[in-house]
């Protein structure tokens, strides 16, 4: 499992509002279509640089894919990056704070200690 990959697509996609609405609309072919294209880059280089090895595991492609927050939570994701990104798909859908509000209630099962979110 990638947290780094995880934390990556969240960090990326949030930042771009042609990816969050792309990413809202169709996210199995956002998630795949990020993974095949964006994965391997880097970061910090603009260039033509780029890993190889980087993939989604099954378990986080399919969480990403069914916009399943809590999962990737639990699969270490950032709750911060799971948080603003998902506001910014589905603030509008709800009352002003609705979202915030049933962001913490799907997550109120989980107890300390949290995941580990280190990466």
């Amino acid at each position: 499992m990638s947290k780094y990959l995880l934390n990556k697509f969240l960090f990326t996609v949030d930042r771009d509002p042609e990816l969050v609405e792309r990413y809202r609309e169709d996210p199995r072919g956002t998630v795949e279509w990020w993974e095949a294209e964006h994965a391997n880059r880097l970061l910090s280089c603009h260039g033509g640089e780029a890993s190889t090895w980087l993939r989604f595991e099954d378990a986080e492609r399919e969480a990403l894919a069914g916009h399943d927050y809590p999962r990737l939570f639990e699969l270490g994701a950032h709750p911060f990056l799971t948080l603003t990104l998902f506001i910014a798909m589905f603030e509008r859908d709800h009352e002003p704070m609705g979202f915030q509000t049933e962001y913490a209630r799907r997550l109120a099962h989980m107890t300390m200690p949290y995941p580990d979110i280190a990466t």
